[in-house]
């Protein structure tokens, strides 16, 4: 009698499959039924007989026990190495290593119950109504970036107010997860050209679908209760109601210019934006994005004899869904391009412009280096975005 011990795994029904995976590492795969029925009976102690047994009457028929053990073993689903560390598989091309905790559940539940979401569902509402009824407060991004009067200044103020909303973004994320009892880790990626933040939320195949939809939308949801407050602020200012110095509404006008900038990002599912998670797990699939390179592939021609065969093998949800997200993402490049038209590029050209008018003085003015250095920091997330493009591509 043999006896097979795994690492801790998780198994959960998805469907006529199962989902197996190993939460400390992000690994997770769907297989047959059988195949969770025999993990399952491993966890439980049984010997490998017994979970033959267990899965020939499942099942109705023999099972390959061997064969299936040795794909746990490649997977790295046995526990042959206790005394190892496993590291967990890389997501971003800079990640953190370990899985972030914190929050007990119990603290961070009540931030992300039903209740919770409603609140946030009418604060989205609110700030709807806001930018209908007043338009005025709509961002206008060539104006709205610029807190100063100094151009540079403004600019070199503008990335920390991105860096700490992105931080508060992610950190709903992180905050949500640990609601469902999961962790995270935060790691660096581009999408496109644009340099991002990102959470890594592998551990939600370890839980029920209904599950996992709180943290995908946790950055979400916190991105909509800071524009709610900062909205009720300016329309306080509007109103007359509140006085502050003239800095203190441009700070709220550049703080709205950002989360609103941030929001609308969230929404281009082509981008694998929080609502391209969400698309993903409630039609089901397992690998949309590869399936749809794939399927692109296919349609243009280019679809080499090793591809196809992985397209026979993708699941019947992506191949449904990829038919028809291959277009929408194709056409997303002009969608992602106005973005950048409208939120990115009035900022740039406006700095370009102020720096110009130093760089015309030569390295000897100060004023020459002080533009530089605003240039430097406002273009560098782009320059990064490039460099991780071209690490990727040499990779590949």
């Amino acid at each position: 009698m043999t006896t097979v011990r795994l690492r801790p795994l998780t198994v959960v029904g998805e469907g006529e499959e199962v989902l197996v995976g190993d939460p400390a590492t992000g690994m997770f795969v769907a297989m047959p039924a059988v195949g969770g029925v025999v993990v399952a009976a491993l966890l439980r102690g049984a010997t490998e007989e017994e979970a033959a047994a267990e899965a020939a009457a499942f099942a109705g028929e023999p099972v390959d026990l061997p064969a299936f053990m040795a794909t746990l073993a490649e997977l790295g689903f046995l526990d042959d190495r206790p005394d190892d560390e496993r590291r967990a598989v890389r997501t971003a091309p800079i990640q953190m290593r370990r899985w972030l905790a914190g929050v007990s559940t119990r603290v961070a539940r009540p931030f992300f119950g039903e209740v919770a979401w409603a609140c946030y569902v009418v604060l989205a509402l609110f700030c709807l109504a806001v930018f209908i009824t007043s338009p005025s407060l709509l961002p206008d991004p060539a104006e709205d970036a610029f807190v100063l009067d100094d151009v540079g200044l403004s600019a070199l103020l503008l990335m920390p107010f991105v860096l700490v909303s992105t931080a508060l973004h992610e950190g709903g994320h992180w905050l949500a997860a640990r609601a469902a009892g999961l962790t995270a880790r935060f790691g660096v990626d581009r999408r496109m050209m644009l340099l991002v933040l990102e959470t890594d939320l592998s551990q939600l195949w370890s839980v029920p679908r209904r599950r996992r939809f709180g943290p995908l939308l946790g950055g979400m949801a916190v991105d909509v209760v800071v524009l709610a407050a900062l909205l009720t602020a300016r329309l306080l200012i509007q109103k007359g109601v509140w006085s502050p110095e003239p800095v203190v509404d441009a700070t709220l006008a550049a703080w709205v210019f950002v989360k609103l900038a941030g929001l609308l990002w969230q929404c281009m599912i082509f981008l694998r934006t929080d609502l391209y998670g969400v698309l993903v797990h409630a039609l089901g699939c397992r690998d949309l994005w590869r399936v749809k390179t794939l399927l692109l592939r296919h349609a243009f021609g280019r679809l080499t004899r090793a591809q196809a065969a992985e397209v026979v093998r993708a699941s019947p949800a992506d191949l449904r869904v990829g038919r028809w997200f291959r277009w929408v993402w194709l056409a997303g490049f002009a969608v992602v391009l106005a973005w950048f038209v409208v939120f990115v590029l009035p900022v740039v050209v406006s700095v370009l412009g102020w720096a110009a008018g130093r760089f015309v003085l030569g390295p000897l003015d100060p004023a020459f280096w002080y533009a530089l250095l605003c240039v430097a920091l406002l273009l560098g997330p782009y320059v990064l975005a490039a460099g991780l493009a071209v690490r990727e591509h040499v990779r590949r």
